[in-house]
């Protein structure tokens, strides 16, 4: 079959306005569906890497948004002490914009000497001890530091808030690399906030024999009578919670992936009848010099095949390269959801492109197989 190739090519460049338009239509709409793909996937790994997480937040109970939470910051120093409990980092959070959006910068104010033993990042660039001796230091994850332009030694401004970038870091964790550190009280004293003294939440880390919802309620029962009560759950559930209307915003995508597989499954149909009919007689000319019905088959499914093939290739391809490049992220409630170009999704791309091209080619090829030699001759 290796040997039509050519034969099949120039078949879909004899029709080339037709088949340009089919590809780049086919292009468009897998770009959409990889971007959906990638937004479901960003929400998929960010709830399975915090339910594998053994650390809990403890927020301030019947608030939501991290600007309304305060917390006074000696709580670390009582959930210490509790069984089980590793460590209580108490975190100051400031954001931008409280609400979804795709340009959310959140900064996460940690006492500096405890950040690399709660957070898994490492320095690509810049110096650990700048960071820690520096009052308004900061270290941006390496997305941040991309979507703003950002280097080492420079300063930015985010409403009232001025920092230095005194190291840009990577993490395993992608979402992490869409988060800027500063130091706590550095944060607490920034003009507006009134938040000395005070954090909007406690991170805390568990030992592995501790039961997380037994210590929920521990904190939660220690801080009941005030002097702020707290709402304790697991990272994993606290983001979820956080999160929750994004998910079902991201479940409604879904349906729109799909109706971009429709759309091209559609679209690449229409275009393969349209070639079978300019083609009839051309077919039964190939019959009558040996060429049997599974030939002219098998040339039809290939030519859907290839157009379909190269516009997911195309939609796919740019989708990842403007993923890559731009290092989306969504945020809500100081809550981010990295969207990162993963080779599963290039494969669920192609492997889309590659069944709708199958699909769409099955009916006009097997129609074109069956046709009768004499009649197909006798047509204009």
């Amino acid at each position: 079959m290796l040997r039509f190739i050519p034969y099949i090519l120039k078949t879909l460049w004899r029709h080339r306005t037709r088949t340009l338009l089919t590809v780049s239509g086919t292009a468009v709409a897998m770009f959409v569906f990889s971007f959906v793909g990638a937004v479901q996937e960003g929400l998929d790994r960010l709830l399975y890497e915090q339910r594998q997480d053994r650390s809990l937040i403890v927020f301030q109970a019947n608030r939501f948004c991290p600007s309304t939470s305060k917390l006074p910051e000696d709580y670390a120093l009582r959930i210490r002490k509790l069984p089980g409990v590793k460590d209580a980092v108490p975190i100051q959070v400031y954001m931008n914009n409280c609400r979804a959006s795709l340009d959310v910068v959140v900064f996460n104010g940690l006492p500096p000497e405890r950040l690399r033993s709660v957070r898994p990042i490492e320095l690509s660039e810049g110096d650990w001890s700048q960071f820690e001796h520096q009052r308004d230091a900061a270290l941006v994850g390496r997305a941040v530091a991309q979507r703003r332009k950002l280097t080492v030694g420079q300063k930015f401004s985010i409403g009232a808030l001025t920092v230095t970038v005194a190291g840009i870091f990577s993490s395993s964790v992608p979402t992490e690399e869409s988060m800027i550190y500063t130091h706590l009280e550095f944060l607490q004293r920034t003009p507006g906030l009134h938040a000395v003294g005070t954090a909007t939440q406690m991170e805390v880390l568990l030992d592995e024999s501790a039961d997380a919802q037994t210590t929920c309620k521990q904190i939660d029962e220690l801080y009941r009578a005030g002097p702020v009560g707290t709402n304790t759950r697991t990272k994993g559930a606290f983001q979820a919670k956080t999160v929750g209307d994004l998910v079902e915003l991201v479940g409604f995508t879904r349906y729109l992936g799909l109706a971009c597989v429709l759309m091209v499954l559609g679209l690449v149909a229409t275009t393969t009848v349209m070639g079978v009919q300019d083609r009839i007689r051309e077919h039964a000319v190939l019959q009558t010099i040996g060429f049997t019905g599974w030939h002219i088959f098998a040339f039809i499914i290939s030519e859907s095949l290839v157009v379909s093939l190269v516009g997911g290739l195309l939609g796919t391809g740019t989708a990842l390269a403007i993923l890559q490049t731009s290092r989306l992220a969504l945020g809500t409630e100081g809550i981010l959801i990295a969207f990162l170009p993963s080779t599963s999704l290039a494969m669920m791309g192609l492997a889309a492109s590659a069944l709708v091209g199958l699909l769409a080619g099955i009916a006009p090829a097997w129609q074109a197989s069956r046709a009768e030699i004499v009649p197909a001759l006798r047509m204009a």
